[in-house]
């Protein structure tokens, strides 16, 4: 009986022992911060601008009061690269090229040495710039016939998109026929990863674009700053000897890039269509500008 008692105290003393000197074996829950729910706020999303039914007919009749005193006829179109704002005049109207078609035949001449996995030979570079910048007749002949004239134009467009261009027959390039349309997919081939031209190719194309010389810098860059353009001018036999005035490019207004085709033909004179063409620029750019802003 004794020793039973002795055991029994002492393992009540050695139980007081554990609980008096250690804390190694209690268990004490983490203590959870308090958290006061809130509402996220919503999240905004960019608008897409909108160029409303009224503010085109508005356009339009601006444009056809302005024209009405002028001779000849006009086709413009003009996409903004972002928000693919556009505007489109005159769609109907299809003229000769002239020498926007250079960039035409210097994309197909890049198409052609990129699927033979080539770079441009040192003298198909100096026939491209020269074509490009100073609108070299000799330069771009040579070239039409080293991607193959007519034949050759019209596979490269087919693969740039283009729907309404129809080259010239034998060596006369500067008579095919476009629409502004068509040269709006072009500009597009010239601005977007998606199309059949290399990134290096384009940006050599708009380079020699933006390095036109001084006095071949008017049209599209009358509608904002940093213009990469071409511009072709032909007085037609056909037409009596009025000109065909025409102007593409890629130009930099209120912090927004547009690509802008504007073609003209039977002006009075090259002044004439110069100035129809700028006015025309300046006044539909401006507009999908403002249309951009208020959105």
């Amino acid at each position: 009986m004794r020793r039973a008692v002795l055991l029994v105290g002492a393992v009540l003393a050695a139980t007081a022992i554990l609980v008096a000197g250690s804390t190694a074996f209690v268990y004490e829950p983490p203590t959870v911060p308090t958290t006061t729910a809130t509402t996220p706020a919503p999240r905004r999303h960019p608008t897409t601008p909108t160029f409303t039914r009224s503010q085109r007919e508005k356009l339009t009749r601006a444009l056809r009061r302005y024209l009405d005193g002028r001779s000849g006829d006009l086709s413009i179109s003009v996409r903004e690269v972002s928000t693919g704002l556009a505007y489109s005049y005159g769609e109907n109207l299809r003229t000769a090229t002239a020498s926007i078609v250079k960039v035409d035949i210097v994309m197909a001449l890049l198409l052609r040495a990129q699927r033979e996995r080539r770079a441009l030979t040192s003298t198909e570079k100096a026939l491209a710039e020269r074509a490009i910048k100073v609108s070299d007749n000799d330069a771009a002949s040579a070239l039409w016939r080293s991607i193959g004239g007519a034949e050759g134009l019209a596979a490269a467009n087919r693969r740039l998109g283009l729907r309404d261009t129809e080259p010239g027959p034998g060596g006369s390039w500067g008579s095919t026929t476009t629409s502004a349309a068509d040269q709006i997919r072009l500009l597009t081939a010239l601005t977007s990863a998606d199309g059949p031209l290399g990134s290096a190719g384009r940006r050599y194309v708009r380079r020699l674009m933006g390095d036109v010389a001084p006095e071949q810098a008017w049209g599209v860059s009358a509608a904002g700053t940093g213009a990469e353009v071409k511009n072709g001018w032909l007085p037609r036999e056909r037409h009596g000897g009025a000109w065909t005035v025409n102007s593409i490019g890629i130009v930099r207004a209120a912090g927004r890039a547009f690509l802008i085709a504007a073609l003209s033909e039977r002006g009075a004179t090259m002044r004439d269509g110069v100035e129809t063409v700028e006015h025309a620029c300046k006044t539909v750019a401006a507009a999908l500008t403002r249309a951009s802003i208020e959105t």
